[in-house]
């Protein structure tokens, strides 16, 4: 890092990523190159924004993610924050540290990433920072969308007698994570071995280039049958209780009704574990968990189904209740708290 000013550095990492015609078709008028970006802001819209940091070791390491996934996983989690909002995601700052001596080739593949999946998403990479660090990298996105005025969905929102639903499957990137520590082996050499272990394969692309839901969070916010909703960052154990405590409801789920990926039971299965484990507090698969007028339920099915996207019904809102409950095969009725989940304990 040494050999390069701060100013060549980032010339050399974004130019050629996005055109000046691509920038000013998503609304910038000033991008990188100036002190900050100047970018239009829609009639009739309020700006979304967040914020998602992700630092080496603690979030992935050389045997888990390689350095085009860590890019593009970093892009994904921050654009996924605006798809649980219902909106629309516009533009990005991308701010990196790290070690002197870092080689340039790893910054390059890192956001080779961030444009790969800025991109298919036609975010703005608007600006951003670099920085050295005194260890490892530590990438931060910020991300800025915008949603029709007060239409914003909201985790506090749920209502008593909502159906909770989740647009697609949990569990698989905790179990693709779990699968490549044990592995422990520099990620571009289980590349190429997992080509015949497509069960494997799927696991490990669900951690590593998980996928934003923004059609499904727009599909849902234009319905205007779409109460709360949240994104499964952490577990769905702990989005159910981000929306319960929130809106001040009880939320059960229903065991039977919960999908489970073939890739996860068959991975369960060997690895002798309940799949339901990394459903309740894997994370990192980005679904979107929510809840909607149970009348409409069957219909906004049809329309996911329509769209190619997938809906699916896995509990309910109650006022009797408090917190996060599971209500197994057997009928007992088990409290899910924040801090784990006993798979024996009777209700």
């Amino acid at each position: 890092m040494s050999s390069i000013d701060e100013f060549a550095l980032i010339q050399w990492l974004t130019d050629g990523k996005q055109s000046r015609a691509f920038q000013q078709a998503g609304g910038v008028e000033t991008g990188i190159g100036d002190d900050a970006a100047v970018a239009n802001i829609t009639p009739g819209y309020q700006l979304v924004m967040t914020c998602d940091t992700m630092t080496e070791t603690i979030h992935f390491k050389n045997m888990t993610m390689r350095d085009q996934d860590i890019g593009y996983k970093a892009m994904a989690s921050a654009i996924s924050d605006i798809a649980a909002m219902g909106a629309v995601p516009k533009y990005a700052l991308v701010a990196v540290s790290c070690p002197q001596g870092t080689e340039f080739a790893r910054l390059e593949e890192l956001y080779f990433g961030l444009y790969d999946c800025a991109n298919r998403w036609n975010v703005v990479i608007a600006g951003g920072d670099t920085t050295s660090s005194m260890g490892g990298i530590t990438i931060t996105v910020t991300v800025i969308g915008e949603v029709e005025k007060g239409k914003a969905l909201l985790r506090s929102t749920a209502k008593p007698g909502d159906v909770l639903f989740v647009t697609g499957y949990l569990g698989c990137s905790a179990a693709g994570l779990d699968y490549l520590l044990k592995r422990d082996l520099p990620a571009d050499q289980w590349l190429t071995q997992e080509k015949s272990h497509p069960d494997r394969e799927r696991l490990i692309q669900a951690h590593c280039r998980p996928e934003p839901r923004i059609d499904a969070g727009r599909l849902l916010q234009e319905s205007g049958v779409c109460h709360a909703l949240n994104d499964v960052s952490d577990g769905l154990a702990s989005e159910a209780w981000e929306i319960s405590e929130a809106s001040g409801v009880g939320i059960d789920l229903i065991e039977d009704k919960i999908p489970i990926a073939d890739e996860l039971m068959a991975y369960s299965i060997d690895a002798e574990k309940d799949p339901l484990d990394y459903i309740l507090f894997g994370g990192e698969d980005y679904q979107l968990l929510g809840t909607m007028q149970a009348e409409h339920a069957i219909s906004m099915q049809m329309k996911f189904r329509e769209a190619g996207l997938s809906l699916y019904i896995i509990g309910y809102v109650n006022a009797e209740a408090e917190g996060v409950r599971l209500v197994q095969s057997s009928g007992y009725v088990v409290p899910i708290d924040k801090k784990g989940y006993n798979h024996f304990r009777k209700g």
